[in-house]
This record gives C-alpha cells, structure tokens and sequence, in this order.
C-alpha cells in the first residue's frame, strides 16, 4: 500500500497525505455566519493479493472497526490505484475508500490509527490514511 500512497501523490490530487499528528496541529479556520467547521479522514484499503481481501470481508471491517469509533459517519466507496512498479510497468489495484465524519470536538488521531492498525493486523496489509485540514461547510 506504499506504492498506493505513491500513485496519490503522483495523480497530483493536492492533499498530499499528512501525518496524522499534522492534523492535530492544523488551525481551524474562521467560519463564516451560516458555516460550521467539519473534519474529514479517507482511508484507502487495498485488496491484493496474497490476502485477497473481499468486498465482505471490508463491509464487516467497517461495521466493527470504523462505525464504532466514528459514529457521527461513515462512507464506503470503491476506489483504485495506479503507479508505476519497479520495472516501469503501469500497475493498477482495486480499492476501498473510507470517508470518516470526524467529530467536532477532540483529536481524532487515536481513533484513526486504532482504525488503520485494526486493518493491517486483521489483514496483514497496509492502509493510507489522508486528513485534510478542517474546512468550512454550510449548515
């Protein structure tokens, strides 16, 4: 899933992924009347082999790992990848997306690891995580 993170960064998406302490240390911005400020995580989960990962296997994950810690929302969608491998080869992998509602108040940060761990050690692969800066949203 390194090479994930690689293939995001290089499609020029502009998040960049950050740290998950940098998002403890993002400044909230100065909402305008009628806005409230709303945080977001995205949590790429892969599906390759040798652990095929089925589209089961994440519904369930999600339903034990994401929604008890992130109850205020949570989104599943199919994503991909794609990056250049070591010989210079195009390679494209499936994908899941998990789009977090991150609470208001607090640090998150705990709670997205414990996610992301609960993930590598149930299915021995790695995950990226991105957390843009908190934004402005109409109400």
């Amino acid at each position: 899933m390194k090479r994930l993170g690689v293939a995001i960064g290089r499609a020029g998406l502009g998040l960049g992924l950050l740290g998950l302490t940098a998002c403890a240390s993002a400044p909230a911005p100065a909402c305008p009347a009628g806005q409230a400020q709303m945080r977001t995580a995205q949590i790429f989960l892969a599906a390759k082999a040798p652990a095929k990962v089925t589209d089961t296997d994440i519904r369930k994950f999600v339903d034990t790992e994401v929604t008890p810690r992130f109850p205020d929302g949570v989104s599943l969608v199919d994503g991909g990848a794609q990056w250049k491998g070591e010989d210079n080869r195009l390679i494209r992998e499936a994908a899941k997306v998990v789009l977090i509602v991150l609470p208001a108040r607090g640090d998150p940060a705990a709670r997205v690891e414990a996610v992301r761990s609960a993930y590598r050690t149930r299915f021995k692969q790695d995950s990226v995580v991105v957390m843009p800066p908190p934004t402005c949203t109409a109400l």
